[in-house]
């Protein structure tokens, strides 16, 4: 789809009542916010000014999201305190941000944690550590506190005018189509009790643990889409699925996501389907991960360049609420911001780097939080679920802020509306003079674009909104295209380098918390290693 083609047919949605008979009511009122995308632009004309002091710490962490917090959690699990954590913006939490009104906390960006399985042994020592996971964090299936998972009624699809529960579509699917949705959850139940020789699970969580079987690897090479085909899985209903399940996790459709990264999503947990979840989405978890950082933290800090030396690195960092620089010498320098900034940033980045980091694109995402003087209603009067999928939407439907209350009386409530920028890559825009500012557009034309999709199953959702706040993601996750996780071009970002190690879920290439998670904690454990601290593993 074209650039041209997508904003006009997006922004004509929220147009179509303004051109009716009757003036369409003023638009609710609310903010625009997002990561500080203008302090971070600036790495590409740099004109900092020069470093006026010099400070020392043993480790320097640049970036505050998953992976960052998690190397800072162990690091000071392990007894090592010296360490200095670096984050652009005014709140570290990454995606896993949050905001609160007067009627309930809700996410930025990330809302669940599905049940993490064995092999995240780091996310599950976390919960356990929280509280949340109850026993030992290695046992087969250890229990949870009930405030974290997902009450009943958990998701739920409006599909033909009606809405239905669980998100396989049903209503009006004809019996040879059903059969394939069976094949498809046979073949993905084998799929999660296959081992190799070497005990690895096919598709493991994190990815580092999945079996290295070529016939599975050459899955990276195709689509999904063109995955599900080769099988003979021609259902709409499936293919349905399949990409909003892409387009959820990645960002990215079916037509565009390795078919690794697909079966991926279906295989790599034990198929209980249940999640954690809070108001603020993911960021309780991320508190839980800050409690290490107290009193190490520098947030509104852009670190504009990187150099290494043979027993020292330098990074020189711009302190933007105080216009002025600073030097951090470290011994141990832990990169846990996104990969794309490397080449902006380092000084001499290595050519396996720059290399590996070629081709790379990014998935944009529109996050909107509308606050309601009440919940919206259906036809036959269902409580709304946690999740609210919408079939024919290129939205990701809505997540209910209050639903773990338990509070099913009228009232207020706040609802968290999704949206990837699948359509088009940002380095296609690039190519063609376009930037992501104009794809992200403002904060009225994306309230609009809301309203517009939330009218088909609530036709009273502009009367009930009282607000409406976006939130930006222009870089939110990395996209796990055909060839970029097995091809080898992750490998000198996997295996760092003497005194440089990297922590993004960039290095994993999925966007995921465990691999976040994961990615922060081996950087931590071998810098503790490289420091002579001694620790007990958490992977």
């Amino acid at each position: 789809m074209r650039r041209r083609d997508f904003l006009t047919g997006v922004s004509a949605t929220g147009l179509l009542a303004a051109c009716g008979s009757k003036a369409a009511p003023p638009l609710p009122p609310g903010i625009l916010t997002g990561a500080n995308d203008v302090l971070g632009h600036r790495l590409r004309k740099p004109d900092f000014p020069a470093p006026t002091e010099t400070r020392r710490t043993t480790v320097a962490i640049v970036g505050g999201g998953i992976g960052g917090l998690s190397a800072a959690w162990k690091l000071a699990r392990s007894g090592c305190n010296d360490f200095l954590l670096l984050e652009m913006d005014a709140e570290a939490g990454g995606n896993s941000r949050a905001g609160k009104n007067e009627v309930s906390a809700h996410p930025l960006g990330a809302h669940y944690l599905p049940l993490p399985p064995r092999e995240a042994r780091a996310t599950r020592q976390l919960l356990a550590e929280l509280g949340v996971l109850r026993g030992d964090p290695d046992a087969a299936h250890p229990t949870y506190d009930e405030k974290y998972l997902c009450h009943a009624p958990q998701e739920r699809l409006y599909t033909n005018g009606y809405w239905q529960e669980g998100l396989w579509p049903t209503l009006g699917v004809p019996q040879s189509e059903r059969a394939q949705y069976v094949r498809f959850q046979e073949f993905i139940a084998e799929l999660r009790q296959k081992r190799d020789g070497a005990g690895r699970r096919a598709f493991a969580l994190p990815l580092a643990l999945s079996s290295r079987d070529p016939k599975r690897l050459a899955l990276d090479r195709i689509t999904m889409r063109d995955w599900l085909l080769q099988e003979g899985y021609t259902a709409p209903g499936l293919h349905w699925l399949v990409d909003y399940a892409c387009r959820d996790d990645y960002g990215t459709s079916a037509a565009q996501t390795s078919a690794w990264a697909g079966l991926h999503y279906f295989a790599c947990r034990d198929g209980e389907g249940q999640v954690l979840t809070a108001p603020e989405g993911n960021a309780w978890l991320a508190h839980g991960l800050a409690r290490a950082t107290t009193g190490r933290v520098q947030s509104n800090a852009l670190v504009f360049r990187v150099e290494q030396g043979r027993k020292e690195t330098v990074c020189d960092v711009y302190l933007a609420a105080e216009n002025r620089s600073i030097r951090i010498i470290c011994r141990e320098l832990i990169w846990a911001a996104p990969l794309f900034l490397i080449p902006h940033v380092f000084a001499a980045p290595r050519p396996e780097w720059l290399a590996a980091i070629k081709g790379a694109e990014y998935a944009p995402w529109i996050v909107a939080n509308l606050t309601l003087s009440s919940a919206p209603q259906t036809r036959a009067g269902q409580p709304l679920a946690w999740d609210n999928v919408l079939h024919d939407s290129a939205a990701l439907g809505y997540v209910v802020a209050t639903h773990q209350q338990l509070r099913y009386a009228p009232g207020p409530t706040v609802i968290t509306w999704y949206r990837a920028l699948h359509e088009e890559s940002p380095s296609h825009q690039r190519q063609r003079g376009a930037s992501l500012r104009e794809l992200l557009w403002g904060r009225d034309a994306w309230a609009a674009e809301v309203l517009a999709d939330l009218s088909a199953p609530h036709p009273e959702i502009r009367e009930l909104t009282k607000r409406i706040d976006i939130h930006r993601h222009a870089h939110a996750m990395i996209r796990p295209l055909p060839g970029r996780l097995w091809s080898g071009t992750r490998s000198s970002f996997e295996s760092g380098r003497p005194g440089i190690q990297f922590a993004h879920a960039d290095v994993s290439g999925l966007s995921l918390f465990e691999e976040a998670n994961f990615r922060g904690v081996l950087a931590a454990e071998r810098t503790l290693a490289r420091l002579g601290v001694s620790y007990a593993s958490s992977l």
